[in-house]
């Protein structure tokens, strides 16, 4: 009875960690990233809310930003520039085009991973901020002025859930470690890029970006593992079916 219990916890732990199976690796790191994730923002949103001194922090490195964003020049109009392509217009175009080509490609499980991170995490992003409801940044001569709702930042999780998806797909099709690496690096400098430029221009609390992170790397850990899932049962669910069908209707598929 024992080993037979033992036998029954082996296969299930070799099956999480299969990297070719339906429900194996591709989901147990997913849900590794995910609780890593809501943790991080959990400490993040629970610091905001009780005024620890993250917020502090936070006044501080506005305060020092928006003095130097004041003087203008070349880094102000280029993350101007920045920010206005990552805003809500600029995300949707840029997923419509990576749609495009994923479809071209004929990657169709990446679109369906592509559609539920960027317009859906834009979404979770909003009701987030209507959850929190935190004032944005206040200078009295303010570069950006919005009306919006500060926690956590929709530019910093939108373009942590695209590029992160994108880096995500190139890895996946790359070949040799460092062609695997490569991808998230870019990813890190574009992210990191509109995070900077959105606190630069007095738009976000540097606590703002940061959750923003976090919560676009706990969306992806929920949208790329339901994708891949999804498309490993499809697969599988095909190989059964042909399995079973005569040799006469076998033969005849393409």
């Amino acid at each position: 009875m024992l080993n037979t219990h033992h036998s029954r916890l082996h296969r299930f732990a070799a099956a999480r960690f299969s990297p070719e199976g339906e429900f194996g690796l591709h989901l147990t790191v997913g849900v590794f990233m995910l609780l890593a994730a809501m943790a991080v923002f959990g400490r993040l949103a629970g610091a905001v809310v009780a005024g620890a001194p993250i917020t502090q922090t936070d006044l501080e490195v506005a305060n020092w930003l928006h003095q130097h964003a004041r003087q203008g020049g070349l880094l102000r109009d280029f993350l101007l520039l920045v920010t206005h392509i990552h805003s809500t217009p600029g995300m949707l175009t840029l997923t419509a085009i990576a749609g495009i080509w994923l479809y071209k490609r004929g990657h169709r499980y990446w679109i369906l991973a592509l559609l539920a991170s960027v317009p859906g995490g834009m979404l979770l992003n909003v009701g987030l901020k209507h959850t929190f409801e935190r004032a944005r940044p206040h200078f009295e001569e303010p570069i950006l002025t919005l009306s919006t709702y500060s926690f956590p930042s929709g530019h910093a999780m939108a373009s942590t859930v695209f590029y992160g998806l994108l880096a995500c797909y190139a890895a996946r099709y790359a070949r040799g470690w460092w062609g695997r690496v490569l991808p998230f690096v870019l990813a890190g400098a574009m992210i990191f890029t509109v995070a900077f430029s959105r606190m630069y221009l007095g738009a976000h609390y540097l606590s703002d970006v940061l959750a923003a992170f976090a919560e676009g790397c706990g969306w992806l850990a929920i949208c790329i593992p339901a994708a891949a899932t999804l498309n490993r049962r499809r697969a599988a669910r095909q190989r059964r079916e042909e399995g079973s069908a005569p040799p006469q209707e076998i033969s005849k598929e393409p």
